[in-house]
């Protein structure tokens, strides 16, 4: 396959409740959209997922922008490729931008996909008709108020809850939620808002029955986070650190952690996703696949990996009407008692964007064809 003309798009969607996490508060959601044209006319669609600023990682929607228009975009175009794992590659010199790497890679994939008749589930590997879907919970200061979306959700058939913690809204909250809730499936994630000073604070959740704590020490924290598994029962799970299989290999040689949270954006694309995934399921390792408030395009690639046979735990690929009133695709990704369709019949992503909506949305456009 030979790309002939990309374009980008960055579009914003509100969403339906605002976000909070320990490090971060949106009220919208801003990512690039990135479509290519094949030389036989075939189309396909990505994603990238970076937020608007650098507090969960160094990439933003900016730097995404500029990436792709000076040095992916360029590197890709007009070059031959025969499969997937052949687009990497053209990349060549073009170090670290893993999300913008992503969307590319899975703009290419879809179009790859369709032009060959083959759902991106079934040429990774998928195995699942459905997912099964947690959902993840923003910080809320109003415990009345956090009861009745975790009530809504999981009289919904969510499987599992997911709250973010932070320092001064950690034990009492996760407390309360399990006094509530004797028999839920609980994790939490700190997005590295704590150190080992608070490693006390951190065992006391270990009374708890948590499925995991994520990502509690620094993103470059591998050494801290080994020592702080050994002094704590609940298993960590690590999201911000691990950027690539390397990444992975390296943290559970030192055990580091004892479960992995997949993101296809954060390491760079389907492809090393699928890597990551077979690597952690020859060594009986649990992974789950992450969300970044992901559009239907990227929620879709999501739903594709999480099909994969050693996606054991519920993963953050929740229905879209969770997050945004209205998607940009259709159908639109919805969970029916707490698990999600996987597209396994249809070419390419399973999703067909609505061109309306998106530029309804569209703040910014370029094409390499201008």
């Amino acid at each position: 396959m030979r790309i002939s003309q990309v374009e980008l798009r960055k579009v914003s969607l509100p969403l339906v409740r605002p976000f909070r996490t320990s490090s971060s508060y949106r009220q919208s959601i801003t990512h690039v959209l990135v479509r290519v044209q094949a030389e036989s006319g075939q189309v396909g669609w990505g994603e990238c997922s970076a937020p608007v600023d650098p507090y969960y990682c160094a990439e933003t929607t900016g730097t995404c922008w500029h990436i792709l228009k000076e040095f992916l975009v360029p590197s890709l175009l007009e070059q031959d490729w025969r499969e997937p794992g052949e687009i990497a590659p053209l990349f060549g010199p073009i170090k670290g931008n893993r999300f913008a790497r992503a969307g590319l890679e899975m703009a290419c994939i879809d179009a790859w996909c369709r032009e060959n008749g083959l759902s991106v589930a079934r040429w990774l590997g998928g195995i699942r008709a459905r997912i099964e879907s947690g959902v993840s919970l923003g910080i809320e200061t109003d415990l009345g108020r956090l009861f009745a979306i975790i009530d809504q959700h999981l009289a919904e058939g969510y499987a599992r809850i997911k709250l973010k913690i932070a320092p001064g809204h950690d034990l009492n909250l996760v407390r309360s939620v399990r006094s509530a809730y004797p028999s839920l499936k609980l994790q939490v994630d700190a997005n590295s808002a704590y150190t080992l000073t608070d490693t006390n604070t951190l065992r006391q959740l270990d009374d708890l029955q948590l499925l995991l704590i994520e990502q509690p020490l620094g993103d470059d924290d591998l050494i801290d986070h080994a020592e702080l598994q050994k002094q704590l029962v609940t298993p960590l799970c690590l999201d911000e650190s691990l950027h690539s299989l390397d990444d992975v290999r390296k943290a559970l040689q030192i055990q580091a952690c004892r479960v992995v949270n997949i993101k296809p954006g954060r390491v760079g694309g389907l492809v090393e996703a699928r890597r990551i995934h077979d690597y952690c399921q020859a060594r009986t390792i649990p992974v789950w696949c992450g969300g970044m408030h992901e559009f239907g395009i990227g929620r879709a690639a999501n739903v594709a990996l999480a099909s994969l046979p050693g996606f054991s735990l519920p993963g953050d690929v929740s229905g879209s009407s969770k997050y945004f009133e209205h998607d940009l695709v259709t159908p639109a990704i919805e969970a029916e008692r707490g698990t999600i369709f996987v597209y396994y019949e249809q070419p390419g992503l399973g999703v067909e964007p609505q061109l309306d909506r998106i530029e309804h949305h569209t703040t910014a456009f370029w094409s390499s064809a201008s």
